[in-house]
């Protein structure tokens, strides 16, 4: 579950986005994605983690350049600079030998498996499924960007069962008979 709530910021995003503006969904969601660093920091039972402070990062540092900076007003430019983000957020977890599913993955099971090459492996494969979600997400919003004339539908029907894919696969996986 904390896994999820962790793309609530990706979630505002969208939706302030749509309903408001590019401007306004990239500052809440670099509200949101402090204030979840936030709780993280202040518990005792968690740690801040690579998802977070990237996309803290990632929302902040789009905001500031949206505000101030000359980034185009589109949507689909806001979509797809965020999508890109988390892409490269979750390869560089993944090169850094941290996939950012590990973080989620000890929180809920036993210390004495966190070190087990099965552990690692299968977080290796959830968050490579992860990073196949935004490409493809990515490469919809490239779609979009550069064929205008193709219904923003197509871009929000492929990004919903990207993530819904990504999201099944993640609660059978860990659990599959081997």
């Amino acid at each position: 579950m904390n896994t999820l709530l962790a793309f609530a910021p990706f979630l505002v995003f969208a939706l302030v986005d749509r309903l408001v503006s590019p401007v306004a969904g990239l500052t809440s969601g670099a509200l949101i994605a402090a204030a979840l660093a936030v709780r993280d920091a202040m518990s005792r039972n968690r740690k801040v983690k690579v998802l977070e402070v990237g996309t803290l990062i990632l929302f902040g540092a789009l905001a500031i350049y949206a505000l101030f900076g000359k980034m185009p007003a589109s949507i689909i430019w806001a979509r797809l600079c965020v999508d890109a983000g988390l892409l490269l957020i979750v390869l560089v977890s993944m090169a850094v030998r941290c996939p950012f599913t590990l973080q989620y993955a000890r929180e809920g099971n036993a210390e004495t498996l966190w070190l087990e090459p099965e552990f690692i492996r299968v977080n290796y494969v959830i968050t490579a499924v992860w990073a196949a979600a935004f490409a493809v997400m990515v490469a919809a919003d490239l779609v979009m960007f550069y064929m205008p004339n193709v219904p923003i539908r197509i871009g929000i029907w492929t990004t919903i069962i990207a993530i819904y894919a990504a999201v099944k696969f993640t609660s059978w996986y860990p659990n599959r008979k081997s």
